[in-house]
C-alpha cells in the first residue's frame, strides 16, 4: 500500500532582514580571512529600521573598516533606495566587538573545538527518478532556494523593475512512497514599490519566477496551488518592517524540515567553531555515504566538547535504508574521515574566504560554488565497505604487465 504525504520548505531572498545579517557577518569573516587565516571570529549582527548593530568576539591581526563593509553589503543586496525605509547611506552602524575569551582561545590553540555543539548533516537520493540533479538534497528545500534565487535575479536584472530586495517563498512537494511526485503548492511573497500594480506583479512572477524554476522539474501540475503575495500589497519590507538577526534562518540554511538541526547558527563563525565546520563535515560524510550506495538517505550527527580535539560521538541514522547497520556505518565513518576540528579544517580547506556565498540560498546542494563539503571524494573508499565488496582497494597493473 502506497503512502502519500507532503513536505514544505521555505527560503528567503538576500534582502530579507535576517539574511542581511547573515551576509554582513560572513562578509566580515571573509574580509578578515583574506588578511589573517588564523583569526578567531564569532560575529553577530542585528538590523532594524535605520540601524545595523555588529557585535561578538573577534581576535585578529588585521584592521577592518567594519562600517564601510556593512554599507557595502547593504548596497550589494539592493538597499540603495530610501523609499524602502532602509538604505546603505543613511542607516546608522554601531560596532561593539571584543576579543575571544582567553579560556576558549587556549582550547583552540591546542587544536580543540572552539565550542561545544551538536552538528547534523543530511543527504538523500529521493530525487533519483527526477529529470534534474537534486545534489542529494531534499527536493522541497532545494527548490525553495532556487525559487528565492530566481526572485532576486529578476529584480537585479530589471526584468521585474518594480521589486524591492525582500522576498519569501515556500514550496510544498507531494511524496508517494518517499519519492517526489508533484508540487502541491507554491508561495511567493515579493516586496515591491508602493505604486506597483498587484495584478501585473502576480502575472510577472508566475511567468518569470515560478515557471522557469519549477516547470523543468516535471513536478508542476495543473492542480498546483499558486499563491503570489497572498495578503495583497507588500509595500514595507526589509529591516523597516521586521528586525533581522544572524542565525534566525538556520532551517533555510540547511535542509528544511527533512532532518533535525543541531540548533546553532553557521554564519559569522570561523571554522574552529564546530557549529560551522562540524555541520559542513556532517554533510560531507552523509553525501558520500549516499553517493557510495551505503544508504538511500542518511543523517549524520557529530557532537563536540569545547577544547577537546576529537568528537564526543559520531552517529549515523539511515531510517532503515542502509546496506549495513547504522552502528557499523558509524564505525566506517570514523575510520574513513578525520572528524577532529583540525582534521576537518584541513580536509575541507576551511580557512579560505568562501563564506559570503553561503549566507543566502543554502549552505548545501550547490556543487558549483567551491563548497568543499559538497565533494564526492570519498565515494570509492566507502564503496569498498559495501556487502560483498573486497575490503582492500583493487590495484591497477603497472604498464607493460598483464
Amino acid at each position: 500500500m502506497s503512502v502519500t504525504w507532503v513536505q514544505t520548505a521555505e527560503s528567503v531572498t538576500a534582502g530579507h532582514a535576517d539574511k542581511i545579517c547573515d551576509q554582513i557577518a560572513d562578509d566580515i569573516l571573509d574580509a578578515i580571512l583574506r588578511e589573517d587565516r588564523y583569526a578567531r571570529v564569532a560575529c553577530e549582527v542585528m538590523a532594524t529600521s535605520g540601524m545595523v548593530i555588529v557585535t561578538g568576539q573577534i581576535t585578529t591581526k588585521c584592521w577592518l573598516d567594519i562600517t564601510g563593509l556593512v554599507r557595502g553589503t547593504l548596497r550589494r543586496v539592493g538597499y540603495t533606495d530610501p523609499a524602502t525605509g532602509f538604505d546603505h547611506r543613511s542607516c546608522s552602524v554601531l560596532v561593539m566587538l571584543e576579543e575571544q575569551s582567553g579560556d576558549v582561545s587556549l582550547g583552540v590553540d591546542r587544536k580543540g573545538a572552539g565550542d561545544q555543539g551538536v552538528c547534523v548533516g543530511y543527504a538523500t537520493d529521493e530525487g533519483r527518478t527526477l529529470a534534474f540533479d537534486t545534489h542529494h538534497m531534499p527536493v522541497p528545500a532545494l527548490l525553495a532556494n532556487q525559487l528565492a534565487r530566481r526572485l532576486q535575479d529578476v529584480r537585479e536584472s530589471a526584468k521585474v523593475p518594480y521589486l524591492y530586495p525582500d522576498g519569501k517563498v515556500q514550496v510544498s512537494v507531494r511524496y508517494r512512497d518517499d519519492v517526489p511526485v508533484g508540487i502541491s503548492a507554491v508561495v511567493v511573497s515579493a516586496h515591491h514599490h508602493a505604486d506597483a500594480d498587484l495584478a501585473t506583479l502576480r502575472r510577472d512572477l508566475r511567468r518569470l519566477v515560478i515557471k522557469p524554476v519549477l516547470e523543468p522539474t516535471g513536478l508542476l501540475e495543473s492542480a498546483t496551488q499558486v499563491f503570489i503575495n497572498p495578503i495583497g500589497a507588500f509595500r514595507e519590507g526589509g529591516p523597516r518592517a521586521d528586525s533581522g538577526l544572524t542565525g534566525r534562518k538556520i532551517t533555510v540554511d540547511c535542509y528544511g524540515p527533512a532532518c533535525p538541526h543541531g540548533g546553532s547558527a553557521l554564519s559569522g563563525k570561523d571554522p574552529t567553531k564546530p557549529d560551522r565546520s562540524g555541520t559542513y563535515a556532517a554533510r560531507w560524510v552523509a553525501r558520500n555515504l549516499v553517493a557510495a550506495g551505503l544508504a538511500r538517505r542518511c543523517t549524520v550527527e557529530i557532537a563536540y566538547v569545547i577544547g577537546m580535539p576529537e568528537p564526543l560521538s559520531v552517529t549515523v541514522h539511515t531510517a532503515g535504508t542502509g546496506k549495513l547497520p547504522d552502528d557499523k556505518l558509524a564505525a566506517i565513518v570514523q575510520a574513513e574521515f578525520d572528524l577532529s576540528p583540525a582534521g576537518i579544517i584541513e580536509s575541507l580547506d576551511l580557512r579560505r574566504p568562501v563564506y559570503g556565498p553561503t549566507a543566502v540560498y543554502g549552505h548545501f546542494g550547490r556543487d558549483g560554488d567551491g563548497f568543499t563539503w559538497e565533494r564526492l571524494d570519498r565515494v570509492e573508499a566507502l564503496r569498498r565497505h559495501l556487502p560483498g565488496k573486497p575490503r582492500a582497494a583493487a590495484r591497477r597493473p603497472a604498464k607493460g604487465r598483464a
